[in-house]
């Protein structure tokens, strides 16, 4: 059977022997840094849950029905009497929330170790643009299941783009592709959901992959390995790829998957925070539930929107804000100014910055799971919402304040000297 396997792909090689060079360019003699930790597993993973949700998206849209008057019940029919499909449901809406989970993991490594730095600068913006079209894929996503926080989520997020000047009405309305969403909406958001995003998504996951590849990974020392090479050409810091991290990224995947396995089974739900409680209910156009707020994922952005307080009767300020709080990310490689990559080497000011930016996250990410109707309510005792709403506009300056007075601590640290070579 082995010498078969091999003729069959030495016939396969003489005829296409690109194949072989690209494994060879991007595995097999592709030399990564040997200090590889725990953090760098989230990057593998992210591919792992885009195949699973691609995989699981497919089963779903044979059965799926994009029609206003049948989207719920073809979701309740997949639930109920396709064999096999609340599995493959759960499966999707876990892994969407999956996903984030690594991507915000993967991304926190990046700023742990320096990744978006030279010579990385397009693998971060590449990163960030594959962040923001998960996030549109979410988005889109969202409506599918015509449910009540589907269809009540989907019509506020679009109704903020009708506050953007001049373009706004016009915009939100392309966007409903009607004048409320309905089943124009629906059919434009599957369309998005299905096909659009996703062939955008896969060309940025590869050049994000290539423009890792051309410049080598980075190290939690945060060193060029490319710097020290032995008699062969070799990283004298790195070993290839294949075997010894595709072996190391196996580990990873079966934990990740005997997590992913505990909360399908047990919990998909994950109390609504992965599936609202509402989204069981079919959409009610006539029917507003006592609270809409989106999936855990988009919280953070959430929160800082309500944060803003409305100019002339305008939530304008609110929708910029949480549109620049995205888009600053595309700029942290050039904001970052410190000597060093790691935080390994890094000093005080950006260990206490980057601390208080996570604790700040979290917390917006929690607030914007709570309901809040003050916009400067006066009394004399803050109520319950009161008080959410001024922790998150604290929280949302100190957003903010990371990444707009970087440039100042990240020069001003006092940085360790980085070591010749890599550390075990």
């Amino acid at each position: 059977m082995s010498s078969r396997l091999m003729a069959l792909w030495d016939w396969f090689d003489a005829r296409m022997p690109s194949v072989r060079e690209q494994w060879n360019q991007h595995a097999a003699q592709y030399y990564a840094p040997k200090n590889f930790n725990f953090w760098y597993y989230f990057g593998s993973l992210a591919m792992l849950v885009l195949v699973i949700q691609i995989a699981s998206g497919i089963v779903l849209t044979m059965h799926y029905k994009a029609d206003a008057n049948l989207a719920f019940g073809s979701v309740e029919y997949i639930m109920r009497d396709v064999p096999g499909g609340w599995i493959i449901r759960y499966i999707h809406s876990t892994g969407g929330s999956a996903f984030f989970a690594v991507v915000y993991l993967h991304m926190f490594r990046a700023m742990l170790y320096g990744s978006h730095k030279k010579p990385r600068e397009l693998v971060w913006v590449f990163g960030v643009l594959i962040y923001l079209c998960l996030m549109a894929e979410a988005f889109f996503g969202y409506l599918l299941p015509w449910g009540q926080m589907s269809y009540w989520g989907a019509q506020v997020i679009v109704n903020l783009f009708s506050s953007i000047p001049f373009i706004g009405p016009d915009l939100s309305l392309w966007i409903r592709g009607d004048y409320v969403v309905s089943d124009a909406t629906l059919n434009r958001f599957f369309a998005f959901h299905v096909i659009a995003i996703p062939l955008v998504l896969l060309g940025l996951v590869a050049v994000h992959l290539l423009a890792l590849h051309d410049v080598g990974s980075n190290n939690p020392d945060g060193i060029e390995i490319k710097k020290t090479k032995g008699p062969d050409g070799h990283p004298l810091d790195g070993i290839p790829f294949h075997p010894y991290y595709t072996v190391k990224d196996i580990v990873g995947v079966v934990v990740f998957l005997g997590i992913f396995s505990a909360v399908l089974f047990f919990v998909p739900g994950m109390g609504g925070y992965f599936l609202e409680y509402n989204n069981f209910i079919p959409a009610d156009p006539l029917k507003t539930p006592a609270h809409i707020a989106p999936l855990w994922y988009f919280t953070p952005f959430y929160s800082i929107l309500r944060a803003v307080p409305p100019l002339f009767n305008s939530v304008f300020p609110g929708v910029a804000m949480m549109g620049l709080s995205t888009l600053i990310l595309f700029f942290l490689p050039w904001l970052d100014r410190a000597p060093v990559k790691s935080i390994r080497y890094r000093g005080v000011y950006y260990k206490t910055a980057l601390s208080v930016f996570i604790v700040a996250f979290l917390f917006l990410g929690y607030l914007g799971t709570e309901p809040t109707n003050v916009w400067g309510q006066s009394g004399a005792w803050l109520g319950k919402a009161e008080r959410a709403t001024v922790a998150a506009r604290v929280f949302t300056v100190i957003y903010f304040l990371f990444f707009l007075l970087m440039p100042w601590y990240t020069a001003a640290d006092k940085c360790k000297p980085e070591p010749e070579r890599v550390t075990m």
